[in-house]
């Protein structure tokens, strides 16, 4: 909280000097305007992102913003100045008449009642108060120059609803290419597999149909190929979507994929809880498959997954000792993003060459897309 103020009241002083600037040069070189007035733009437009973490990428509506955004800089950035000085004129008046000794009883008369009350104490008050009254000027003045800036920089309403459709656009196209995919996936391991499992196991139960004499011994052989179909069915499934994640979480199906990795993997769940269904399916697959890329395309020796939150977000960051060089908008990446922000979520990917890979999954908690 403390830093968050610090931030604001930071901001508001540059916005008191860049309102003086913006009202100079209103005022003096008015017929030079086309040149000055964007480059003002650009810096309040750079203020307000370093302080108060307003993005603005809309086109400016002119001068009327700067003259707006120039007397409630320069008004509200004198008053928030005003109120701190006195603030810390009081407290270090009050400090100093503690540590002097140098103690004066201040009486306050008021209806009714009589207060007599050592100085330091009133100094103390009101430093205190001087303080709080600073910090809410800040913050209400810090909103004043959001709704100019929304108002006059944008983005509008129109904009964003524009931006949003584009967004859900490309996110439903992209929940569309993640199902074909995993659909042909399942065919591969389907036909690569457990069908060639089956073809096998049909021939040695007919062979054993028709020669009686080897008839055992070609049941031993089915026998064994019916187990080995149980494995790789068993084995589908489970890359299709396991049991433990409805059933005992993310944190057990987590354990098991490191179980089953031929690499050694830590795993470091940091959650509180267990996530929504579907962000939780989707750490899931995320943590699943860059662990399997890491094994077959990046060489690494070691895989550590680390998942954290805060209060609006999960995050999962896969990180390993490869060799690197991952293409982000290659097919198993580019389907996990697709995946990710069909969620509203964010993914990136570091992979420089020889420097290992690191991808970064950060979902919403309610997992919400609309």
């Amino acid at each position: 909280m403390a830093g968050i103020v610090f931030r604001q009241l930071t901001g508001v002083l540059a916005g008191l000097v860049t309102g003086a600037a913006a009202l100079a040069l209103l005022a003096f070189a008015w017929p030079y305007r086309s040149r000055w007035a964007p480059r003002m733009v650009e810096l309040e437009r750079a203020r307000l992102a370093a302080w108060f973490g307003q993005e603005t990428d809309g086109a400016a509506s002119g001068h009327g913003y700067l003259a707006l955004r120039a007397l409630v800089g320069v008004f509200g950035g004198y008053l928030a100045l005003a109120l701190l000085f006195l603030a810390l004129l009081f407290l270090g008046g009050s400090m100093w008449v503690v540590f002097s000794g140098e103690y004066a009883p201040v009486a306050l008369d008021l209806p009714g009642i009589r207060l007599s009350m050592h100085s330091w104490a009133v100094g103390l008050a009101c430093g205190v108060l001087m303080l709080a009254l600073g910090a809410f000027w800040c913050r209400l003045l810090v909103a004043t120059e959001r709704r100019l800036a929304v108002r006059f920089l944008g983005p509008g309403p129109q904009e964003l609803m524009r931006r949003r459709i584009a967004e859900l656009t490309v996110t439903r196209y992209g929940i569309v290419r993640v199902v074909d995919d995993e659909r042909r996936r399942i065919e591969r391991d389907l036909h690569d597999g457990v069908q060639q499992r089956g073809v096998a196991l049909a021939m040695l139960l007919g062979r054993a149909r028709h020669s009686p004499a080897g008839a055992a011994k070609l049941v031993d052989q089915a026998y064994a190929e019916s187990r080995q179909l149980l494995d790789e069915l068993r084995s589908v499934a489970w890359r299709i979507y396991p049991t433990a994640l409805d059933e005992l979480g993310l944190r057990t199906a987590l354990a098991g994929v490191a179980e089953r990795s031929c690499v050694p993997v830590t795993v470091e769940y940091g959650l509180a809880g267990r996530p929504v269904s579907e962000v939780e399916t989707a750490l899931y697959f995320v943590a699943r498959e860059a662990i399997t890329n890491a094994v077959k395309h990046a060489r690494a020796s070691d895989i550590l997954v680390v998942l954290s939150e805060d209060e609006r977000a999960v995050r999962l960051v896969v990180s390993d000792d490869g060799r690197g060089g991952a293409d982000p908008a290659g097919g198993g990446l580019s389907g996990l993003a697709r995946r990710v922000l069909a969620l509203d979520g964010r993914f990136e990917v570091d992979s420089p060459p020889g420097g290992g890979t690191r991808i970064c999954a950060t979902l919403p908690k309610e997992g919400q897309c609309g």
